[in-house]
């Protein structure tokens, strides 16, 4: 079986589109980018698919009858983005009434937490935090640290 190059090309843009718009900010972006890789891995499944007559029993034309499965794949497919682009859609929306727009902000708490596992593992240089302050402090070496010793050890 040939792909038609019109379908691989449509899929790459679509897929490539709808994970760019995914990577935004933007409730709303991000369910236009749900929407339009949906749409594009049902294309893909598609062009995976075989032609022939319609894979209806007791009906025998002679010639090879279409792959059901892929049809059955992207009519779940369909219904599993409608119900993913509902819920964003409500999200969007929620957030548009509480705070009157849809911009996903940063997590105080998730940069925090980052904030400290980079200081314990020494990546954190801006800070002064060096293996001979963490000696000092009495707190065990990091990765460049004093190897684990003893805390306050040398």
């Amino acid at each position: 079986m040939t792909t038609n190059l019109v379908y691989v090309i449509t899929v790459g843009v679509l897929i490539a589109a709808g994970v760019t718009m995914l990577l935004e900010r933007s409730l709303t972006r991000v369910l236009m980018g749900v929407i339009l890789f949906g749409n594009g891995v049902n294309l893909l499944i598609l062009s995976g698919g075989r032609l022939g007559a319609p894979p209806i029993a007791g009906t025998d034309t002679g010639e090879p009858l279409a792959d059901p499965l892929p049809q059955a794949m992207i009519l779940t497919a369909i219904v599993i983005t409608l119900g993913v682009s509902a819920f964003l859609l409500a999200m969007a929306y929620r957030s548009w009434q509480l705070v009157g727009h849809d911009e996903v902000r940063d997590d105080v708490e998730d940069r925090r937490i980052a904030g400290l596992a980079a200081r314990d593992q020494g990546l954190d240089s801006g800070d002064g935090d060096t293996p001979g302050d963490r000696a000092a402090t009495g707190r065990a070496g990091g990765a460049a640290g004093n190897g684990g010793g003893a805390a306050g050890a040398p």
